[in-house]
């Protein structure tokens, strides 16, 4: 008698509950807007490093001009918490998907009045003013972007598939640069003067187009099913979730802070500092895009890739490995782009995107398990976003302090230093964390301390 083996076969995709349906176009949804939003963000950040110094600081030296154009990077950094103070209230009083909807169109608005700027040489001190200003409404819309993409995502996801669908939001950040670089570098590669007079701003006006993309796929979405059932358990929402957060969720918030401080402020110095450093040192402007072409391209593997195993090892030991070998890659990093051999700075740009994968691409998780679905986006974005100004917004413009305090040149001790001390502080909160990748999200209530791994 034949065997019946129907029960092995996967269903086709018409055949699919529209729950699944709506969790896989949640997924979707999660990818693509973060991508656009880190899009416009690190868009920012290349220009900071590679044009904005001419721009907007022309009076200035080429260093102290790279200093300054790396300060205005920093504010909107600084914006950020404010945007998941924001928006964090909201996305746990309202729902996730308006908020989303929100920080997508003010991301786009903002950098297209971006691409709009007059420069220094036209209206005077008032550019670089304008240009602070719309870097720090960038840093707010980012600020609640993270939270919500990675709760989109977390929060859809099967429990023992969290890592990997958490890591499928955090390709954003790649995917972003990937898509932001090339762009960058394609009118990077026109004349000078026509580069300098509006090819830089073109980048920058594309992403009015592309936030709406974002509006289109993320009105189709769902709000979360964890949202959703935390509503229907609590008719009321918390009326102050910020303040619940301090009130119930110290611990898990500082925590949470320690664990992506490192990762951000290492990651933060590679792709800003390092780019700008090694244009001083004598690498070609088009050498450093194509190492932070690849840099984005090795995590496009790497962050899924680790998001698997941190499902399956769980996620304290892979943190843990993570901020040790980046500690240490501080060291290896700067001495293969001191070489000034181009092949070793792509080298380094490879390295160091691969060992910050390794935390990355399951921070979305660990963050979401550590906290109440009722205080959930206020907790990890506030937690997030905090460590983005320490780490990310703080790190190049350390960095570029360290090497004048070390003497300028190639002194890079200080930088490497600098680097695996924000990682050992990381480390250190992932030994202090507990495993919760088993953990149903639907049971972690408010009030609950996370501090063991049922």
């Amino acid at each position: 008698m034949a065997l019946n083996n129907t029960h092995v076969t996967p269903p086709p995709p018409e055949s699919r509950s529209p729950a699944d349906r709506a969790a896989r176009r949640a997924l979707l949804s999660s990818y693509v807007g973060s991508v656009i939003e880190w899009y416009s963000f690190l868009l920012y950040g290349t220009a900071a490093a590679l044009v904005f110094g001419e721009l907007f600081f022309p009076d200035a030296d080429p260093l102290t001009g790279t200093i300054a154009a790396l300060a205005t990077f920093a504010v909107g950094e600084l914006s950020r918490p404010i945007g998941a103070a924001i928006f964090g209230h909201f996305g746990d009083r309202v729902g996730r998907k308006s908020v989303l909807m929100t920080t997508m169109l003010l991301m786009g608005l903002g950098s297209f009045a971006i691409g709009l700027l007059p420069t220094y040489e036209q209206i005077g001190v008032g550019a670089p003013v304008l240009l602070a200003v719309l870097r720090f409404v960038q840093g707010v819309a980012l600020g609640g972007e993270w939270g919500g993409a990675a709760l989109m995502a977390v929060e859809h996801a099967p429990r023992d598939r969290r890592g990997l669908w958490g890591s499928i939001s955090q390709l954003g950040s790649a995917s972003g640069l990937l898509l932001s670089t090339p762009i960058f570098a394609l009118f990077a590669a026109l004349p000078e003067s026509d580069f300098l007079a509006w090819g830089w701003r073109v980048p920058f006006l594309l992403s009015i187009l592309l936030a709406g993309v974002g509006l289109f796929v993320r009105f189709r979405t769902l709000e979360t099913p964890v949202f959703a059932a935390g509503r229907g358990a609590h008719a009321e929402p918390r009326r102050h979730p910020i303040a619940e957060v301090f009130l119930t969720c110290r611990r898990p918030l500082l925590l949470s802070a320690g664990l992506v401080f490192g990762p951000l402020g290492a990651q933060m110095i590679l792709v800003v500092w390092v780019a700008s450093y090694a244009n001083q040192i004598g690498y070609s402007r088009s050498v450093t895009l194509w190492a932070l072409i690849l840099g984005a391209a090795i995590q496009l593997v790497a962050l899924p890739g680790f998001g698997v195993l941190a499902d399956r090892l769980g996620r304290r030991p892979l943190y843990l490995y993570g901020a040790l070998c980046l500690a240490v890659n501080g060291f290896v990093m700067m001495w293969l782009v001191n070489t000034r051999v181009p092949l070793l700075l792509l080298l380094a740009f490879g390295l160091g995107s691969l060992v910050f994968s390794m935390m990355f691409g399951q921070s979305a998780a660990l963050l979401a398990e550590l906290f109440p679905t009722e205080v959930r986006y206020t907790g990890v974005s506030l937690a997030y976003q905090t460590a983005s100004v320490l780490g990310s917004g703080a790190g190049p413009l350390i960095a570029a302090g360290l090497l004048a305090a070390a003497g300028g040149g190639t002194s890079t001790w200080l930088v490497s230093g600098f680097i695996a001390l924000i990682c050992l502080v990381t480390a250190v909160c992932a030994l202090a964390v507990p495993e919760t990748g088993r953990r149903d999200l639907r049971e972690l209530q408010e009030g609950e301390r996370v501090h063991d791994g049922r």
